[in-house]
C-alpha cells in the first residue's frame, strides 16, 4: 500500500530542499512519505512528519527502539514500556502519540501492518509490541503526527509510526556493545548485531539483505535502587512508609501474631495509613517489586529484492524475533478475605475461606478465626513471558505505461507463552487449612506441605494478521498549475486473537486468579483513493477517502482534505481536516472475559471508610459496540529564513466520540443506587468485586502545539554544529470522568493518566574531524495531582524533570566505529509522585546513569 525509497541525504534539513524544489524539482527523486500514497519531490508536505534517521539513532546512544520512540515529544503520556510489569502484556512497549493510548497510534513496518501483541494491555488495548522490531536494521523512522485513517484505516487517530528498514545494503558489518549502571544498581546490558548485504538494485538488479541482533539485560528490582530500597518516603511531602501489613487475626492488623513470621517488622500502623493507631507486622515490598524485567531478545530480518526487468520488481521479507522477559510478579501469595477462585461453569468468582478452624496450630482462639498472612515458605511469585513474533511478506511492484502499482501479501503473528511459579493451589490450601498441615505462624513448614501449595502454570496466546494490499498511482492529466496525481487501492485482512488462561484457572485450582480470555476473529475489507490537485503554482490540495467494512460492527468512512501553500521559498503553510476511527478491539467486542485487580476509595467500608480498598474487577465484552469516531484538524507553518535554518510550528486538535471503556469504578462504588448489583461485598460489608462491561461511553477533545527546529553551523576550523529540537505543548485534554458528566481538563495533571503540559528534547551535535558528539536534553513538565488520588497531606503537584544524555562516536580507525554513551548523565531521579509507589512509569525511568561502550566494524 505504501511505497518508500531512501530519502535524499539532506533529509535532516527540514526546509533546505524547498529553495530548490520550486525551480529544480526534476533533479530530485520522487518519494512517498508516510501519510500519502502519492509520490512527490516535496520533502515537507501538508502533513507534519518527523524523520529520525539511522545516524540520529546512533548519535542518541540509546540501545532499544522503545527508548528512541519514548523520547519523541508527541509521545506525551499513557505510553508504557517494560516497567509496566503488572499487566497482561508485561515485557512489552508501545507508543502513545498525543496521550491517547497505544490503541490510537498505528505502527507500520515499511508502510504495512503488523500483528498486534498476543494479548491486551489493560484488558482492552490491542497494540504492536515495538520490542519485537529490530533496531539494527532500521534505515529511518517516520512519525506522522496527524490522523491518517483516510490512508491507513483504523487505529491511526493520533498518528502513525512507520519504521522503515534498510533496502539496498551492501557489505558486512558486525558490532556489539556493553553497558553497566553508573548509579550502583548493578544492572548490565550486552548487545550484538550483524548486517550483511549483497547486490545493488540499480547496478546489479538485485539485493539480498540479512540482519541479526541480540540484547541481554539484567533484571532491576526496587531493592537495587538506593532511593527505593527501603520504601520509606516519610521524608517526602505526603510520603508514607510504603510497607504492607500482614500476619494478623480477625481482619485487624493490630491483632498480630505473637512472633515474627517472614521478613516482617513491627512498625506504627499510622506510618503506613495515617490516623491509624497501634503497631502492626509489616514487610518491605521492594525485594518483590521488579522495575524492569531481565530480557533476552533476538531479531532476524531476511529481505530479497529482484529487478525482473525495467518495469517489474519482486520483493520478499522474513522477520522473526524471540524475546524472554522474566520478573518477580509479587510477594508470596497473600491469604485473607480477598481469596477467590474461578468458577468456569458459572463464569464467576467464588470465595475461598481463610478462616482457621478451632484446633488449627495457627489459631490461638477457641473459635474459628479469620487470618491474614502470606505463604512465606512458598516464595515470591515469578513470571516469564516468552514471545515469538514473525512476519512473512511477498510482493510485486512495477510500472505499466504511466501507472505505478504494488501488490503484496503478508502473514504476521505474535505468540506468547507465559509461565508462572509459586502461585497458590486452592485445593491444597483448603485441605491444609482444614487438617492443620500448614502452620502460618511457624517460620518453617514441611517440604511436602510447601510443594502442595506451590503452583506453576502456563498461559498461551496468539494474535494473527493476514493481509492483501494492492495500490496503483499515476499522473492523471496536466493542469495549468501541474500534474493531477491519483492513487487508489484495496486491502483485505483477517485479524484474530486466541488468548487463553491456564487449566489451573479454569479448573478453579489457582488462588486469586487474573484472567484475560479472548477468542475472536474478523475480516476487514477496504477501498481507498487519493487525489493531489495543483490549484496554483504555489498551492496544492490533497483529497483522500477510505471506506472500511468490518465483519463484526459494520462500516466506517474516513475522508481527508489537505492544503499546502508555499508563497515563497522560505515559507510554507499547511493544513489538514480529516475524520478517523478506531474499530472496537477484539477484547472489547468479541468473546472475552477478563478479571483484574485494582483499588478504589470506598466511603462505605466499615473498617477504613474513604481509604483505598482493593477489589476484583470482572469485565465482559459487548458485541453491540460501535467504532470510536474522530475529527482531526492540523494547521502549520514552516519557515526557512536561511539555507541551514528551519522552524516548524504546528497546531493539532482531535475530537473523539463514542470512546469505549468500562464504567468508572469510583462512581459505581459511591452511587450504588445507580448501579444496583454491580458491587459485591463480604459479610463484613467490604468490597469484594465490581462487575463491568465495555460501552461507547463519552467524548474527548485534545489540542496542542508542536515546535520543531533545526540549525546548522559550518565552520572552517572547529567543525560543524547542529542544534535540533522537538517540543510539544498540551493545550487541553478534555473528557468526562464519567459518561454523562461535564468534561474535565486532564492537561497538566494525572486525571486521565499523567499528561504534562510540556514535553520536549533538544540535541546539540558537534562533528569535528573523526569525532561526532551529541549532548541531548530531555524535559518532562510537571503536573498537578488529581483529587481522586490526592490525600490531604500530598503536595499539589509533581515537579518537572530534566535528564541529559551524552554520546561520542569516533571513526578514525579504518572501517571501525567506536561508541561511548551515557544515559542520564547527571543521574537524575524521576520526580516524586506520592500517588504512585514513587514515580509515574509513563514519565520516568528508574535506571539512573547508564554507561555504554561499543564498536562496529565494516568489511
Amino acid at each position: 500500500m505504501l511505497k518508500t525509497k531512501t530519502l535524499a541525504a539532506a533529509i535532516g534539513s527540514l526546509l533546505t530542499a524547498h529553495t530548490a524544489i520550486a525551480q529544480e524539482a526534476k533533479q530530485f527523486e520522487t518519494i512517498t512519505v508516510t501519510g500519502s500514497n502519492l509520490r512527490s519531490t516535496d520533502k515537507e508536505g501538508a502533513n507534519s512528519v518527523q524523520v529520525i534517521s539511522a545516524k540520529q539513532i546512533e548519535a542518541s546512544g540509546k540501545t532499544s527502539l522503545p527508548d528512541i520512540l519514548r523520547s519523541i515529544s508527541a509521545n506525551s503520556g499513557n505510553s508504557f514500556n517494560e516497567q509496566y510489569t503488572g499487566s497482561f502484556s508485561a515485557g512489552t512497549a508501545g507508543v502513545s502519540l498525543r496521550g491517547l493510548g497505544q490503541k490510537n497510534t498505528l505502527i507500520l513496518l515499511d508502510g504495512k501492518r503488523l500483528a498486534n501483541y498476543a494479548t491486551a494491555q489493560d484488558l482492552q488495548e490491542t497494540f504492536v509490541d515495538i520490542n519485537s522490531l529490530p533496531l539494527a536494521a532500521i534505515e529511518r523512522i517516520e512519525v506522522l503526527k496527524d490522523g491518517a485513517s483516510a490512508i491507513y484505516g483504523s487505529d491511526a487517530v493520533a498518528g502513525v509510526v512507520n519504521i522503515i528498514l534498510k533496502k539496498n545494503f551492501q557489505g558486512v558489518e558486525i558490532g556489539g556493545s556493553w553497558g553497566k549502571s553508573g548509579s550502583g544498581t548493578g544492572q548490565g546490558e550486552r548487545k550484538f548485531q550483524l548486517l550483511a548485504g549483497k547486490g545493488d538494485i540499480k547496478k546489479d538488479r538485485y539485493n539480498i539483505f540479512f540482519s541479526l541482533d541480540g540484547q541481554q539485560r539484567d533484571r532491576l528490582d526496587a531493592s537495587d535502587v538506593g532511593y527505593l530500597r527501603n520504601m520509606d518516603f516519610r521524608d517526602k511531602p505526603g510520603g508514607r512508609l510504603n510497607w504492607t501489613p500482614t500476619n494478623y487475626y480477625n481482619n485487624d492488623p493490630t491483632q498480630g501474631f505473637a512472633h515474627a513470621v517472614g521478613p516482617v517488622q513491627r512498625v506504627p500502623w499510622g506510618a503506613i495509613t495515617p490516623s491509624k493507631q497501634g503497631e502492626v507486622w509489616a514487610y518491605n515490598p521492594a525485594p518483590y517489586q521488579t522495575l524492569m524485567p531481565s530480557i533476552e531478545r533476538y531479531h532476524a530480518v531476511l529481505r530479497g529484492t529482484l529487478q525482473l526487468n525495467d518495469q517489474l520488481q519482486a520483493y520478499s521479507e522474513l522477520l522473526y524475533s524471540h524475546s524472554n522477559a522474566s520478573f518477580i510478579f509479587g510477594p508470596p501469595l497473600a491469604i485473607g478475605n480477598s481469596l477467590r477462585a474461578w468458577d468456569n461453569a458459572n463464569q464467576r468468582l467464588v470465595n475461598v475461606s481463610s478462616t482457621l478452624p478451632v484446633g488449627h496450630p495457627s489459631n490461638p482462639n477457641a473459635v474459628p478465626t479469620p487470618i491474614n498472612s502470606n505463604l512465606w515458605n512458598v516464595g515470591p511469585r515469578t513470571k516469564t513471558d516468552s514471545t515469538e513474533f514473525s512476519r512473512v511478506l511477498a510482493g510485486l511492484k512495477g510500472k505499466l505505461d504511466d501507472w505505478s502499482w504494488d501488490v503484496s501479501a503478508l502473514h504476521s503473528e505474535s505468540r506468547l507463552q507465559e509461565t508462572v511459579s509459586n502461585f497458590g493451589n486452592r485445593y491444597a490450601f483448603q485441605q491444609l487449612l482444614a487438617n492443620g498441615g500448614y502452620d502460618f505462624t511457624a517460620p518453617n513448614n514441611s517440604a511436602a506441605a510447601v510443594e502442595a501449595l506451590r503452583l506453576a502454570t502456563t498461559r498461551p496466546a496468539v494474535s494473527r494478521l493476514n493481509a492483501l494490499d494492492a495500490t496503483v498511482s499515476t499522473q492523471l492529466l496536466s493542469l495549468p498549475a501541474g500534474q493531477l496525481g491519483f492513487a487508489a487501492g484495496y486491502q483485505f485482512r483477517n485479524e484474530s486473537i486466541d488468548s487463553d488462561t491456564s487449566q489451573a484457572v479454569l479448573s478453579g485450582t489457582e488462588l486469586r486468579p487474573a484472567i484475560d480470555i479472548i477468542h475472536g476473529s474478523r475480516n476487514v475489507s477496504a477501498a481507498y483513493a487519493e487525489l493531489n490537485v495543483p490549484l496554483l503554482a504555489t498551492l496544492e490540495a490533497n483529497l483522500a477517502g477510505r471506506a472500511d467494512h468490518y465483519s463484526d460492527f459494520g462500516s466506517a468512512f474516513s475522508p481527508k482534505l489537505s492544503l499546502r501553500f508555499q508563497p515563497a521559498r522560505w515559507l510554507l503553510l499547511r493544513g489538514t481536516v480529516s475524520r478517523g476511527f478506531r474499530a472496537p478491539s477484539l477484547p472489547e467486542i468479541t468473546n472475552s472475559t477478563a478479571i483484574s485487580y485494582g483499588s478504589v476509595k470506598d466511603p462505605y467500608d466499615p473498617i477504613t471508610p474513604g481509604q483505598l480498598r482493593g477489589y476484583t474487577g470482572i469485565y465482559a465484552a459487548n458485541p453491540k459496540l460501535q467504532p470510536e469516531r474522530s475529527k482531526n484538524i492540523n494547521l502549520g507553518v514552516v519557515l526557512s529564513p536561511a539555507a541551514n535554518t528551519s522552524l516548524a510550528l504546528d497546531f493539532y486538535r482531535i475530537n473523539q466520540s463514542g470512546i469505549i471503556g468500562p464504567d468508572d469504578a469510583t462512581v459505581i462504588v459511591q452511587h450504588p443506587e445507580l448501579y444496583p448489583g454491580r458491587v459485591t461485598r463480604d459479610a463484613q460489608g467490604r468490597i469484594v468485586s465490581i462487575s463491568n462491561q465495555y460501552q461507547n461511553q463519552s467524548a474527548r477533545t485534545t489540542s496542542g502545539i508542536d515546535l520543531e527546529l533545526r540549525q546548522l553551523l559550518h565552520t572552517a576550523s572547529a567543525g560543524n554544529f547542529t542544534l535540533s529540537g522537538g517540543w510539544s505543548y498540551l493545550l487541553d485534554y478534555k473528557q468526562p470522568r464519567v459518561a454523562g458528566q461535564a468534561q474535565m481538563d486532564g492537561s497538566g495533571n494525572n486525571t486521565f493518566g499523567a499528561l504534562p503540559k510540556w514535553r520536549g528534547s533538544t540535541a546539540l551535535t558537534w562533528d569535528y574531524r573523526d569525532f561526532s558528539s551529541t549532548l541531548s536534553w530531555y524535559y518532562v513538565g510537571g503536573y498537578t495531582l488529581d483529587d481522586s488520588v490526592r490525600e490531604d497531606d500530598f503536595p499539589a503537584s509533581v515537579a518537572s524533570n530534566s535528564t541529559f544524555d551524552l554520546s561520542v562516536v569516533y571513526t578514525g580507525v579504518k572501517n571501525t566505529t567506536l561508541k561511548f554513551a551515557v544515559q542520564n548523565l547527571l543521574n537524575r531521579k524521576p520526580s516524586w509522585d506520592p500517588s504512585t509507589p514513587y514515580f509515574d512509569i509513563t514519565q520516568g525511568d528508574p535506571r539512573g546513569r547508564f554507561i555504554t561502550v561499543g564498536a562496529n566494524y565494516k568489511f
